[in-house]
């Protein structure tokens, strides 16, 4: 049990990083520029991961990196970029919590994780509390980046099932570098096709970019996928609740965004579901003598 405490522990470092995540790009970044934007958040991560993990990869590993560095980086960073600068920082959050529920029924039929009515629960209660927080009346709720952000649960869902699915005996480091790395290099080139030369950056735009980089993308990831290695993929959707948890609130202290009575009866149902989805306490060992041996029945082990 206290395993599991501290990988969730651990886990819960991403989406309380990528909560945050939405008030500075909303706030600081250039709203213009969703391509460069995305590029400049992936690839000195997945530099800088390169650099202390100094690996390389081989094998499948050159391809896994392709179709994952596209899914949970190239394509999901655009549009949450998009989504952030469309999207009240509280609403864009929030619409992204559905992906408790996506991540349990794909895992079901990818990885053989069959959810526990627990995990459907708390899944189900997170939800409601997320249609509470969204649907407040809160101005600037744009169409498109509600579905961007649908669009970006989709996609990383199933970037973060295949890369549970593949990243069995690869460096945790490693892998999560190889991604960032690759999605950064593909979005380079179309940045500068689409949008232009490079925008000049103010040092105020610059420290958002290290913070986003180096905080919300390196260290976020690599805990989001040590979680995913150590827990089932429904615990890990779970623990994701906290994002717009984050994000509301921070939406609210910092960025003068109004946090209404329904939108607080949100957050409590948000925080339910993931306490009722959490890590279930392992059955303990039976003590009673096994008639058939004359002793206590060996201890499996875990």
């Amino acid at each position: 049990m206290e395993g599991n405490l501290r990988w969730v522990a651990v886990t819960a470092i991403a989406p309380v990083a990528w909560g945050t995540n939405y008030f500075v790009t909303h706030e600081f970044l250039p709203a213009d520029r969703p391509l460069y934007g995305a590029a400049a958040r992936a690839l000195p991560a997945g530099l800088v991961l390169l650099a202390l993990s100094r690996r390389r990869p081989r094998g499948s590993w050159w391809g896994r990196s392709a179709v994952l560095g596209m899914l949970n980086v190239s394509i999901f960073f655009v549009l949450v970029f998009t989504a952030s600068q469309l999207l009240p920082t509280s609403v864009a959050s929030t619409v992204m919590a559905v992906s408790p529920l996506t991540m349990m029924f794909i895992a079901w039929p990818l990885l053989s994780e069959r959810p526990t009515p627990a995990h459907v629960v708390g899944a189900v209660v997170g939800l409601g509390g997320v249609c509470l927080t969204l649907l407040t009346g809160v101005q600037g709720t744009s169409v498109p980046g509600v579905l961007a952000s649908l669009a970006a649960v989709l996609v990383s869902s199933l970037g973060h099932l295949l890369a549970k699915r593949w990243n069995t005996g690869a460096d945790l480091l490693a892998s999560t570098a190889w991604q960032l790395t690759a999605g950064g290099l593909f979005l380079l080139p179309v940045a500068a096709a689409v949008e232009g030369p490079p925008p000049r950056l103010s040092m105020a735009v610059v420290l958002a970019f290290g913070y986003v980089a180096l905080v919300a993308t390196a260290l976020a990831f690599t805990a989001w996928f040590a979680g995913l290695r150590h827990l089932p993929a429904s615990t890990v959707g779970l623990i994701g609740l906290l994002n717009p948890v984050t994000g509301v609130l921070l939406g609210t202290a910092v960025a003068g965004e109004l946090l209404t009575v329904q939108q607080t009866c949100g957050l409590v149902l948000v925080l339910t579901g993931v306490v009722l989805g959490r890590p279930g306490r392992p059955r303990r060992a039976q003590r009673a003598i096994d008639p058939a041996v004359g002793e206590c029945p060996a201890r499996a082990p875990s």
